[in-house]
């Protein structure tokens, strides 16, 4: 069964830091095509960091970078976010997925689309 299950998520303080994870299973995490979104409350689920699946390049939302990264640990078939800098406008569910990513982040979907069930993270003193 091709399943992503994210963890990691929580609450956390203004200029605290998060590491979420995404697990994959029943399939290897491919090296492109992956990428971590968000949807915060009353907002459409927007791409934060993303590895196209056209030519591989990362894409960082503005907001994001220098604060974002994302990290593979292919032993255990996962992909992180580093989270740093964490302020209240990044309380949003997080989600990742894998499948045809363009290089603005946006999912395309493709035969190989999947999504995780989300992560709560709330930033908050």
């Amino acid at each position: 069964q091709v399943q992503l299950v994210e963890s990691g998520g929580g609450l956390v303080q203004p200029g605290g830091s998060l590491r979420l994870s995404c697990a994959a299973s029943g399939f290897t995490l491919p090296y492109s095509g992956i990428g971590w979104f968000r949807q915060a409350p009353g907002k459409e689920r927007e791409g934060i960091l993303c590895i196209s699946s056209s030519d591989g390049v990362t894409y960082y939302a503005d907001s994001e970078k220098g604060r974002f990264t994302i990290l593979r640990d292919n032993a255990k078939n996962t992909v992180n976010l580093q989270m740093n800098s964490l302020s209240a406008e990044d309380t949003a569910v997080y989600y990742c997925a894998t499948g045809l990513i363009d290089n603005r982040c946006r999912f395309r979907g493709g035969p190989a689309g999947s999504w995780g069930q989300g992560t709560q993270v709330t930033v908050s003193s």
